[in-house]
């Protein structure tokens, strides 16, 4: 089990969809927040006028959408952007306390943010291609690894989750995205099933910390079968566009274990209409829901 960081919000203005900072307990990074708004009174923080990493945050008439770079001056960069850049209403800016990461420093920030956010493909970055890395020693790019793993933590905390993947990397020395032949090295009691019967298709998941993990080669329909406008019907849409989702010839397939956020959004995307947790059943026959009941049950008795 991970250990607990405590991060520390200080919203400048009193309002949480305000101007904030964040901060993590020995850690040397700083997040700024600043609202598009709001963006006089941000850039004349000094943490502006800083060497750093910023991240423009929006949309335009096809959806969110993001913008990655780094400057020497960030608050100077910005302003060009505010000119430039229309669509965005929001931007992050990251730096180091007493002014500490240099020009080679951000570029390689720069470059694996870019990296990162294009393959966890949860929102269209405005960056065609990923920059080059800068060239830092050995120790400098231990350096900022370690100080990407820290950001990482804060930038979901304050709602931005253009880096968060569901994609899962499977572990193939062990069971849990095998097929059917070899479903007999699979915990059965661990893993959920949800079926529509009458497609022939079927998906399995098991619970992961915060996540429900629908595991490589289940499957799951073609296309959206229920309400145009139901919201789980972009999510589909997204795995089947990223190749998480695999055409076949009448269903789809699971190229890789993917996180979801609750059970229901997983059985939306394999049933093709709103899913409830119920739709996962475990091999004893009770659904998640009489799962989920029986544990909480055991841990208030």
């Amino acid at each position: 089990m991970s250990k607990g960081r405590s991060l520390e919000l200080y919203f400048v203005d009193g309002r949480p969809e305000g101007m904030l900072t964040a901060e993590v307990f020995n850690w040397t990074g700083h997040v700024l927040r600043i609202p598009r708004l709001t963006l006089s009174d941000g850039l004349s923080r000094a943490e502006a006028r800083q060497t750093g990493v910023y991240i423009l945050i929006g949309e335009n008439h096809d959806g969110p959408l993001a913008y990655i770079g780094e400057a020497e001056d960030m608050a100077t960069r910005l302003r060009q952007h505010a000119k430039e850049k229309p669509w965005w209403d929001q931007a992050v800016l990251i730096t180091t306390a007493g002014d500490a990461l240099h020009k080679a420093h951000v570029k390689y920030l720069e470059s694996r943010l870019v990296e990162t956010a294009l393959d966890a493909a949860a929102m269209r970055i405005e960056n065609g291609n990923t920059p080059p890395r800068s060239s830092l020693n050995e120790a400098a790019t231990a350096n900022m690894e370690s100080f990407l793993d820290t950001l990482h933590m804060v930038l979901p905390a304050i709602r931005v989750d253009l880096f968060q993947s569901g994609k899962r990397t499977a572990d193939k020395s062990s069971s849990d995205a095998l097929p059917e032949k070899d479903i007999q090295r699979i915990d059965r009691s661990e893993v959920f099933e949800c079926s529509v019967q009458k497609l022939g298709i079927t998906a399995r998941a098991k619970r992961e910390g915060e996540h429900f993990v629908v595991l490589e080669r289940s499957f799951a329909v073609t296309a959206w079968r229920s309400s145009p406008d139901h919201h789980y019907k972009k999510l589909h849409q997204h795995l089947l566009s990223t190749g998480i989702l695999a055409t076949a010839t009448d269903h789809c397939e699971f190229t890789q274990d993917y996180a979801f956020k609750s059970p229901s959004a997983a059985a939306a995307v394999v049933k093709g209409q709103a899913g409830k947790p119920s739709d996962w059943k475990l091999p004893d026959g009770r659904t998640y829901a009489e799962w989920e009941e029986d544990e909480l049950n055991k841990a208030t008795s």
